[in-house]
């Protein structure tokens, strides 16, 4: 079911009315899923059903990006802001510490979000926050030459790209290992969402310093990473093992930056062992925990 809830969430502007677009399907322990930087909520939409087999699954398209309004004036779109904003969300949905997953600008926010102690566990798909000042450069670099391709591009081009899987890769392939998969309708919606996100510029400004240092005590956490991942490169994960050392670090073979498209069963696995809070020898049946 898709939705939008409107919401006062604290800031250190004081409290501020915020309206955010998700989508709720499922049953079970709630899970709430957050995307990257230019995406939308839809980038979860290949596992969404797979999840929700045994998640209530709450899909949410952040501040200033999908269908989601942009912070009030003023207001930055920073890790600490953007991070009250999903937990007073999460309680006016009702969501007492829910399980959380993200993919990049998302994992991110999950890290933090746990480090907060405002949910159960933490699943990161190659979060941002752990490179080098190069590693940060090459991929706001990349970012925004796909946001300038994706707002030069005519919508009839955009179209006609999508309807073949040469054009698809063409628009996609820098997020995807396997663009071609990826659904006409999908590459062309998401293709939109990165040319019209409101927030684009002012989250990448805010990210020009973060770096996730801390450990995450006291809640499960796994991180895993595409070992096809162009953006964010998978030698970033060590660093995250090194921060929360008692992070489960899985590899996704074949997978780029947004694995969801490229492997749903495999990720779906991932995201629901990782809200089973299983212990890490039950976990390591199941995967393999390896140096990326």
């Amino acid at each position: 079911m898709s939705a939008t809830l409107s919401f006062t969430a604290p800031t250190e502007h004081g409290p501020q009315d915020i309206t955010l677009a998700y989508a709720r399907v499922g049953e079970g322990e709630p899970l709430l899923l957050l995307h990257g930087i230019g995406h939308h909520r839809q980038a979860w939409d290949p596992v969404v059903d797979i999840l929700a087999t045994e998640r209530e699954v709450i899909a949410v398209d952040l501040p200033g990006f999908g269908q989601s309004s942009a912070l009030p004036h003023g207001l930055p779109h920073d890790l600490p802001t953007t991070s009250a904003v999903l937990g007073a969300f999460c309680a006016a949905l009702g969501l007492d510490r829910p399980h959380v997953a993200g993919n990049s600008l998302g994992g991110l926010l999950a890290l933090e979000l746990g480090r907060e102690n405002l949910v159960r566990s933490v699943t990161a798909l190659s979060p941002a926050g752990f490179w080098t000042q190069a590693e940060r450069r090459y991929a706001f670099g990349v970012l925004l030459g796909m946001r300038r391709t994706a707002r030069s591009l005519p919508l009839p081009l955009i179209e006609r790209l999508s309807r073949t899987a040469v054009g698809r890769t063409a628009l996609t392939s820098t997020i995807y290992a396997r663009p071609g998969r990826r659904s006409p309708e999908a590459v062309v919606a998401e293709t939109l969402a990165l040319a019209h996100a409101q927030g684009f510029s002012e989250t990448l400004r805010a990210g020009r310093g973060v770096l996730f240092t801390d450990d995450v005590p006291g809640v499960p956490v796994t991180v895993a990473w595409g070992d096809r991942d162009r953006l964010l490169l998978p030698r970033q994960g060590i660093r995250a093992k090194h921060a929360i050392p008692r992070a489960r670090l899985v590899r996704l073979p074949g997978c780029g930056h947004v694995p969801m498209n490229d492997d749903p069963a495999l990720v779906a696995r991932v995201l629901l062992d990782g809200s089973r809070a299983q212990s890490a020898r039950a976990l390591r049946t199941s995967f393999s925990t390896v140096a990326l």
